[in-house]
């Protein structure tokens, strides 16, 4: 019988174990995994295709979101008087504004008449009934709500008032006692919801027909009522003393109209006329032009770190290259370059470095705080305006790229994503077809070795039953 030289243990495909040469000595096994590696080099190539395809698609994803953050700030800083940005200075601190880029530079003086107040008034002491009540409140512009409380007690009755559309609340306040019953006395405190003279209000107890008659009772008259704050509206008086004198009113205390752009607060009274200036927020535009030049380098540096070629050296001394995922892209270089001369390029034949957008040797660009605020000092429109014209020229060379249904790097990413889709598909088809291949040639080796053992067991029966004929046979032949 033959010796067996080389046996391996090991699993099949489907995770079953085998023994690989038990007959034939060979490492079956081996012989497979080799077979099954040289027929995985199409697998290996599509996998290292998705590998390159994905740190492609990241790359261009993160260069995406970029462009997408500049367009929409350049998108905004090219809007019509964008840079409309002002300070506001005010001779008392209880008065404050805010601006939008609808204003303008100047000052104006206002006398300060009333401020903006809610009707707040309690009623006469009053006990908890166990009659229920009706009330009526009528509004400044005559509008009846009828209040219809649950019961007649005082925290019912304030419930009902606090949940009705009157726009009145009421709390129910402790008064001590009765003297003769001993009960529990409250008064209520009803507050119009909105300060302005549109708040003021009157509440009657009766029902609205009863109100309309003139036989309800009107709480707020009663003896031992008391009127604790009038609803008021808040007035200023521009140019007081004067034949164009004028006096502008407020539900609250902001005045929205008193300037185009400007929303003035009052919060106290003044004895003397407040002068309210505005002149233009000089540092915030720089700090936005300046922004805007960042966020510009930021999207160029980062395709030019994604363009770089790199050398190494290994162990034995072999100099080798890579390059970055946007190495060699047209597209991406060019898009950069449009970037670039968006920002650098002369405006209505003016350089943009003549406001402190500069370019240095290297090609990165910089920005020139002291020229910037030195141009917008001697010509505010002027600089104002050619910074319009650069963020709109940005804004249309971020927004090319980054535009979610038509933008080139959106596309790409899409048509990008697709054909890792693909590609992924194609990578398990192989996965299917190589699992196959194993199976079938693990069958052919296990019947090969099945064969052996056959003509092995046959050799050894012959032997046993013809031994002489055998070794007179080998002799001979010898």
């Amino acid at each position: 019988m033959s010796t067996v030289s080389s046996v391996t243990t090991g699993t099949n495909s489907t995770g079953a174990p085998t023994i690989s040469g038990i007959i034939s000595g060979l490492n079956t096994s081996a012989l497979v995994a080799a077979e099954i590696q040289a027929e995985s080099a199409p697998q290996e190539a599509l996998q290292a295709q998705v590998s390159t395809d994905n740190t492609l698609l990241t790359a261009l994803q993160t260069l995406n979101a970029t462009y997408a953050s500049l367009a929409t700030q350049a998108t905004e800083d090219a809007a019509p008087n964008a840079w409309n940005v002002f300070t506001t200075a005010s001779t008392d601190p209880s008065v404050t504004a805010t601006t939008t880029t609808d204003a303008s530079e100047g000052s104006i003086t206002f006398g300060i008449n009333s401020i903006a107040a809610a009707q707040v008034d309690v009623t006469a002491p009053m006990e908890d009934s166990t009659t229920t009540p009706t009330f009526t409140i009528v509004g400044s512009d005559g509008t009846q709500t009828e209040i219809d409380p649950v019961s007649g007690s005082i925290a019912d009755i304030a419930y009902a008032i606090n949940k009705s559309s009157a726009g009145v609340s009421a709390i129910a306040v402790a008064s001590g006692t009765d003297a003769t019953t001993g009960a529990q006395i409250y008064r209520l405190q009803l507050s119009s919801s909105a300060t302005g003279a549109a708040g003021a209000f009157t509440i009657y107890q009766g029902s609205p027909s009863e109100v309309t008659a003139g036989t309800a009772t009107d709480l707020l008259t009663q003896s031992g009522s008391a009127s604790i704050q009038s609803a008021s509206d808040a007035s200023v008086t521009l140019w007081a003393g004067t034949a164009a004198a004028q006096t502008i009113t407020s539900s609250n205390n902001t005045f929205s109209d008193l300037l185009p752009g400007v929303s003035v607060t009052v919060s106290a009274m003044v004895a003397n006329p407040v002068t309210l200036t505005l002149k233009q927020d000089a540092a915030t535009i720089s700090t936005a032009a300046s922004y805007l030049v960042g966020s510009v380098n930021t999207v160029l540096q980062s395709i030019a770190t994604s363009s770089a070629v790199t050398s190494s050296t290994d162990s034995s001394g072999n100099v080798t290259t890579s390059g970055g995922p946007f190495s060699g892209d047209g597209s991406i270089r060019d898009a950069a370059d449009q970037l670039f001369n968006a920002l650098a390029e002369p405006s209505s034949g003016q350089s943009p470095a003549s406001i402190g957008f500069d370019i240095n040797q290297d090609g990165t660009l910089t920005f020139d705080a002291s020229t910037f605020q030195a141009a917008l000092a001697s010509d505010p429109q002027g600089t104002m305006t050619m910074l319009s014209q650069i963020a709109s020229a940005v804004a249309t060379q971020a927004t090319a790229q980054s535009d979610p249904v038509t933008g080139t790097l959106t596309t790409r990413i899409s048509s990008l994503t697709s054909d890792i889709s693909d590609l992924n598909t194609q990578v398990s088809a192989w996965t299917t077809t190589l699992a196959a291949r194993q199976t079938a040639l693990e069958s052919s080796y296990s019947a090969m070795e099945s064969q052996m053992g056959t003509l092995q067991s046959q050799s050894a029966w012959l032997s046993q039953m013809f031994p002489a004929v055998i070794t007179s046979s080998s002799g001979s032949g010898g």
